[in-house]
């Protein structure tokens, strides 16, 4: 059963442009050509979002083809499927790469055994908001924000994984 997600490459150097599209074309097996506008966040940076369709796990792989260059700010998200979670990750230079399983309404969720080993771990209640944060991705979203923003009304690319 296939799915579906979005890649939101939000900010990268105009050099790794084609970089981006041959990694996203390896996972999707299919040609890759988007279409780059300019981040205003960050002057002289690119920016493209392209909707995706495959087999569930396909935003796993294209996050770590992405993670490849440190420099890149960008999201990719995948849509729940059946007997499968939805799943977005975050990636911020300096920071890494964040995943986080999504329900239906796109919001963050964290199990019950995550929610315990944070609960067991967290000596203050201050350990357990900084352990909370970090489990939620907070600092990723807050830093990718006004990437976001700058993005709206931008091209959308429309990709599909080739069957094999």
């Amino acid at each position: 059963m296939p799915t579906r997600g979005v890649v939101y490459v939000h900010s990268t150097p105009l050099a790794v442009c084609a970089h981006v599209e041959w990694a996203i074309a390896r996972v999707l097996a299919a040609p890759v050509s988007l279409e780059w506008t300019l981040q205003p966040v960050d002057p002289g940076a690119r920016r493209a979002e392209c909707g995706w369709t495959g087999r569930p796990g396909t935003g796993a792989e294209l996050a770590a083809e992405l993670r490849q260059w440190n420099m890149l700010r960008f999201e990719v998200t995948e849509e729940p499927s059946p007997g499968v979670d939805g799943e977005r990750y975050m990636h911020v230079p300096g920071r890494g790469l964040h995943r986080a399983t999504i329900g239906a309404a796109g919001d963050a969720q964290l199990g019950e055994d995550q929610l315990r080993s944070i609960m067991a771990q967290a000596r203050t209640p201050e350990a357990l908001s900084l352990a909370l944060d970090r489990a939620l991705g907070t600092a990723w979203d807050a830093e990718l924000e006004p990437y976001r923003w700058a993005g709206d009304g931008a091209p959308f690319t429309l990709l599909t994984q080739r069957a094999g």
